[in-house]
């Protein structure tokens, strides 16, 4: 039978690698953030109150409150030729990643929320003839509201295509060694660097509400079992801390603000801090450790204070990268 007139381009197959993190609004200022709060604060994922009791607390209070403040945050960290950090990080991953695999796949990024979004990067993918695609969430521990809702926009994407390419998902790779090597490697360099000793390294991951322990996330084990693993592959002391509560509700602890206040009292006066949790630099390690924390700390009594790079693009987060998109695309790769 011949192809009819209208039957639309076949390409040569070719392999795709997404890298997704959580997202970023388009600009330092209020509209912009209120626009990303709106969509990141509405998914179910991420605030498990059933909209009819939390969607009138966002629309009325959180978004009218929260915009200007968390713009005049995102304007500190804030680059006038690259923009977010997040993006331009992630972008840069992605990039650099393209050139390690070469012609072996398509590269490209996107963000949970905001912009690029996941659909839109699937779709570029699908139009340069990806037919099978490895999507990587770049979280390392899994949680509900991050890698679930990560793979939910997938399989949104997914839902609506006729034609649908086969497709692996990254997942959570706390534990790897892999991981713990790249984080063991690049946190030895950046400590090595330092003009003082630190007497205590934190590490701080991102919080969750409390209940989603007992829901049944595995997130806190996994964070602690991160922390106990490169702690026991670096020559200093290291601690375990939650940052960025928000609400009313009880969350992880210990608590990052709280510890670092308390550090002082306790002989600490001189620490490192690092977010391995985190898989490239954003608001929450550049405004909230890197500013707030280190105001916190210095006000009760520290003395020295050093907050430590996030993978990135760093050598030993990309041979991560590398090393773990080689893996997961084992039997699809020439």
């Amino acid at each position: 039978m011949t192809k009819p007139a209208d039957h639309p381009p076949i390409k040569l197959p070719k392999i795709g690698v997404l890298l997704a993190n959580l997202g970023t609004p388009d600009a330092p200022e209020p509209g912009a953030v209120k626009r990303y709060l709106k969509q990141f604060l509405s998914d179910r994922r991420v605030v498990e109150i059933p909209p009819i009791a939390w969607q009138p607390i966002l629309r009325g209070i959180v978004l009218n409150t929260r915009p200007r403040k968390s713009a005049a945050a995102y304007a500190k960290v804030w680059d006038e030729e690259r923009g977010s950090p997040l993006a331009a990080i992630t972008r840069g991953q992605a990039e650099a990643l393209q050139l390690r695999l070469g012609d072996a796949a398509i590269v490209d990024w996107a963000m949970r929320y905001g912009n690029p979004s996941v659909a839109s990067a699937l779709n570029r993918l699908w139009d340069q003839g990806a037919r099978r695609i490895l999507y990587a969430p770049l979280y390392p521990q899994y949680c509900a509201a991050t890698t679930a809702s990560a793979n939910d926009d997938l399989c949104a994407w997914l839902e609506d295509r006729r034609w649908q390419p086969a497709i692996r998902t990254l997942p959570a790779y706390h534990d790897d060694p892999l991981y713990i090597d790249a984080l063991a490697k690049d946190l030895e360099r950046q400590l090595a660097a330092l003009d003082f000793t630190p007497q205590r390294l934190l590490l701080s991951f991102h919080g969750m509400p409390e209940r989603t322990l007992h829901l049944g996330d595995p997130y806190h084990c996994q964070c602690q079992k991160t922390a106990r693993l490169v702690g026991e592959r670096l020559d200093v002391d290291t601690d375990i801390a939650f940052q960025s509560r928000f609400g009313p509700a009880k969350w992880l602890e210990p608590a990052t603000d709280d510890t670092l206040e308390a550090y002082p009292g306790k002989g600490i006066t001189r620490i490192a801090i690092a977010a391995p949790g985190f898989s490239a630099d954003c608001l929450e390690t550049l405004e909230e450790l890197g500013i707030q924390g280190d105001e916190q700390f210095k006000r009760a009594g520290g003395t020295h204070f050093a907050r430590l790079d996030c993978l990135n693009t760093s050598q030993a987060g990309m041979d991560m990268l590398e090393a773990l998109a080689r893996r997961e695309l084992m039997g699809w790769l020439g």
